[in-house]
C-alpha cells in the first residue's frame, strides 16, 4: 500500500502498452468503485458500460473501450496483468524468521534457513521443513513429513505422518493432508477398517484451499501434480492421482483411485465416482456427475448428471421445463387422455 507509479512504469511492469495520458496512480480497484488515481481492469466486454462510467485513471484491458474517459493499459491477457498489478500495489510481507517459544519442534526435526514457526506449531520427529517456509499458528507437521522451501502453511493446517509437500506450495487454513482413506471391509459383525499405509505427495507450486482434505493412499501414493490449484472444501479420496496445472472449484468430491489428467478444469460441486479416468484438457461444468471415464477426444466440455457433452446438456436443460406440456401433447396425439395430475 502507498506505492505511487506512473502508468508508463506500471505498463512496463505488467507487460502492457499505455494508450492515453501518463499519470501517477496509487492503487487498483473494481471498475465500479475505482477513483481517480486508481487502476481497474476489464476482462469481459459485457462490462463495457461500467468501463465508460468508471472514474479510474486507467483500465487494464485487451482493447480500448470507445467512450471511456481514461487511459488504457492494453495487453493480450488482462487477467494476468491485473494479477501482476495487484502484487505491485499490495506486496505480501512474510513474517520474520524465527521459532516461537510457544512452538514445539522435536529435536530430531530439521528446519531450514529463515523459517518462521508460529505459536502452537508442532513439528514432529524426523520432519523436514525447507528454507524460508512459513508455518502459521497451530500448524501440525507429522512425523517424517516434508515441507518444501518457500511454502506457506496457514493456521491449523495438518500434515499427517510421512506426507510430502513440494516447493512454494500454499496450504490454506484448516486443510488436512494425509488423513486415512475411506476403506472398510464388510463382515457379518460390521465393517473392519482397512489400514491406510500409503502416503500423499504434493508437487511444487500447488495451492490448496481452506478445509480441503486429501486422503492418504491405502497402499502407494495419493498424488497432486505441480501447479494444480484446489479450492476450498474439496475431498480428494485415497489413491487419487491429479495431474499438472489442473484447477478444481469448491465442494468437489473425488472418490478413491480416480485418475485426473493435466490442465483439467472441474466446476464446483461436481462429483466423480471411483476408479475412473478424466483425460487431459477435459472441462467439467458445475455439479457434473461423472460415473464413467471421460476423454477430450470425444468432446472437451462435459456437464450434467450423468456427465454428457455440454452442448447436449444445454439442449436438455432448455427442454426440461417444457416436458409436462410436451407429454400432454403426445398423449392427445395418440388419442389418449392425460392421467389425473398431468393436466
Amino acid at each position: 500500500m502507498g506505492s505511487k507509479l506512473l502508468l508508463s512504469v506500471l505498463a512496463g511492469e505488467i507487460g502492457a502498452r499505455l494508450q492515453g495520458p501518463d499519470v501517477e496512480v496509487t492503487g487498483i480497484a473494481p471498475v465500479e468503485e475505482a477513483a481517480p488515481g486508481q487502476v481497474t481492469f476489464l476482462s469481459n466486454p459485457k462490462y463495457a458500460r461500467q468501463a465508460r462510467e468508471t472514474k479510474a485513471s486507467a483500465i487494464i484491458a485487451k482493447e480500448a473501450i470507445p467512450g471511456a474517459g481514461c487511459a488504457f493499459l492494453l495487453t493480450p491477457n488482462p487477467y494476468l496483468a491485473f494479477a501482476c498489478a495487484v502484487e505491485l500495489f499490495h506486496p505480501k510481507a512474510l513474517p520474520a524468521p524465527g521459532v516461537s517459544t510457544q512452538a514445539c519442534v522435536h529435536p530430531a526435526a530439521a528446519l531450514g534457513k529463515d523459517v518462521h514457526v508460529g505459536p502452537f506449531v508442532s513439528v514432529e520427529e524426523g520432519a523436514v521443513v525447507g528454507d524460508r517456509v512459513t508455518l502459521h499458528p497451530g500448524v501440525y507437521v507429522g512425523k517424517g513429513a516434508v515441507v518444501g522451501e518457500e511454502s506457506v502453511l496457514y493456521p491449523r493446517v495438518t500434515l499427517y505422518e510421512g506426507v510430502r509437500v513440494g516447493k512454494r506450495a500454499i496450504l490454506h487454513a484448516g486443510c488436512v493432508i494425509g488423513s486415512d482413506g475411506f476403506g472398510f471391509a464388510p463382515t457379518p459383525q460390521g465393517y473392519r477398517k482397512i489400514p491406510q499405509v500409503g502416503t500423499v505427495e504434493i508437487g511444487d507450486d500447488v495451492e490448496i484451499g481452506a478445509n480441503t482434505t486429501v486422503d492418504r493412499a491405502a497402499l502407494g501414493v495419493t498424488r497432486i501434480g505441480s501447479g494444480t490449484k484446489l479450492d476450498n472444501l474439496i475431498q480428494v479420496g485415497h489413491n487419487v492421482v491429479i495431474g499438472r496445472d489442473t484447477v478444481i472449484a469448491a465442494q468437489v468430491g473425488i472418490a478413491g483411485s480416480c485418475r485426473i489428467g493435466n490442465r483439467v478444469m472441474i466446476g464446483g460441486q461436481s462429483g466423480l465416482a471411483g476408479h475412473l479416468t478424466v483425460g487431459d484438457g477435459v472441462m467439467l461444468g458445475a455439479k457434473t456427475g461423472v460415473a464413467a471415464s471421460l476423454s477430450a477426444a470425444e468432446t472437451q466440455a462435459w456437464s450434467g448428471v450423468p456427465a454428457m457433452p455440454h452442448k447436449t446438456w444445454l439442449k436438455m436443460v432448455t427442454l426440461l421445463p417444457r416436458l409436462p406440456e410436451l407429454f400432454r401433447r403426445m398423449k392427445r396425439l395418440e388419442g389418449g387422455k392425460p392421467d389425473e395430475g398431468e393436466e
